[in-house]
């Protein structure tokens, strides 16, 4: 207020009547303040990788919907695939001001810098789907990830349970080299194969994560093996596996039957495939972590006690006799 009035400038019964008019309007006025900062929805900014796949797709898709539901301010930025726009779209959502940042990153090193800029802002950040390599974990707040070498481990499992009693040569299509998740998923399928010394390893080649490149892979690995000589292929995600199944049939063998096939997502192209009888099993990456980390980012900001450092999802295998029904269920989500 520019003019402060007292009782005595006014008389005392119309001082008083101002003055409590006065004080009640300031009051009010502080009480709406707090009110309308309490109500503010939250920004968050999401760097993704990018669109590579269905599954990517799908976790993009459950980001915006979780966001909206809450209330919450989502900014989006897709990488294409590439870190340098990731590291830019975290300084770009520093610079903004954001109340926290999503990351999913494409590769698991060199996240030191940018992150430590985030923290200098005050700003938490939110690791999805894959972790870093980092000696100073409290650059981010908490990971929601599935356990990447458990999935592996799954896959390998499975195809040892399937082919006991004789040899198997098995081809494999990586990830993206370089990423926390394509390390994990190898180390988990070798430690599972090693248990059976009727599956042999004998080819594995990056299919960066795409159909397009799935395919090209396993036309190579079709022929650089001799005719009827790979038992079994395993993918580390479903696209690249529906690429390959695709090469296998263009070659003239039957997927699922001549080539074994096991792979990681969930995605609903794969389970048709299975439906259809040219898949034989794929491992559940669940694709709800965004939802996941708004649960969490809330609780945090209600009651500052820090999550777990890791929230884990789960990673379950999935065979031809629920296709039709998981694909029926999950067809419009991705």
């Amino acid at each position: 207020m520019k003019t402060l009035l007292t009782s005595r400038m006014l008389g005392n019964r119309s001082g008083k009547r101002l003055l409590g008019m006065g004080t009640a309007v300031l009051l009010g006025a502080l009480a709406a303040g707090c009110d309308s900062g309490d109500k503010k929805g939250l920004t968050v900014g999401f760097s993704q990788i990018g669109s590579e796949s269905g599954w990517r797709a799908a976790e993009t898709k459950l980001a915006r919907q979780g966001a909206e539901a809450k209330g919450i301010t989502l900014k989006f930025s897709d990488a294409q695939q590439r870190q340098e726009n990731q590291i830019k779209a975290v300084r770009s959502f520093i610079a903004q001001g954001v109340d926290a940042i999503l990351l999913a990153p494409v590769v698991s090193s060199g996240w030191d810098e940018v992150l430590g800029e985030a923290k200098a802002a005050n700003i938490p950040v939110i690791l999805l789907d894959r972790q870093i390599d980092t000696p100073n974990v409290d650059l981010y707040l908490t990971a929601v990830t599935s356990d990447t070498i458990e999935e592996g481990r799954v896959a390998g499992r499975w195809l040892a349970g399937k082919v006991q009693g004789r040899d198997c040569r098995i081809v494999e299509i990586q990830g993206t080299v370089g990423a926390s998740l394509v390390a994990n998923r190898k180390k988990g399928f070798e430690e599972a194969i090693a248990t059976a010394p009727n599956l042999h390893l004998v080819r594995t080649q990056s299919g960066e994560f795409t159909r397009a490149k799935g395919k090209e892979v396993m036309e190579g690995f079709l022929k650089a093996e001799a005719p009827g000589s790979i038992c079994a292929v395993y993918s580390h995600n479903d696209d690249m596996m529906i690429g390959a199944i695709q090469a296998i049939k263009e070659a003239g063998l039957k997927p699922g039957t001549d080539i074994l096939t096991v792979s990681i997502d969930g995605v609903p192209d794969i389970f048709k495939a299975m439906a259809d009888g040219d898949a034989n099993a794929t491992v559940e990456l669940a694709p709800d972590m965004a939802p996941r980390a708004y649960d969490i980012l809330l609780a945090y900001r209600k009651d500052h006690a820090p999550p777990p450092k890791w929230v884990q999802t789960p990673s379950k295998l999935y065979e031809p006799d629920t296709a039709a029904a998981e694909y029926a269920r999950r067809k419009d989500l991705y």
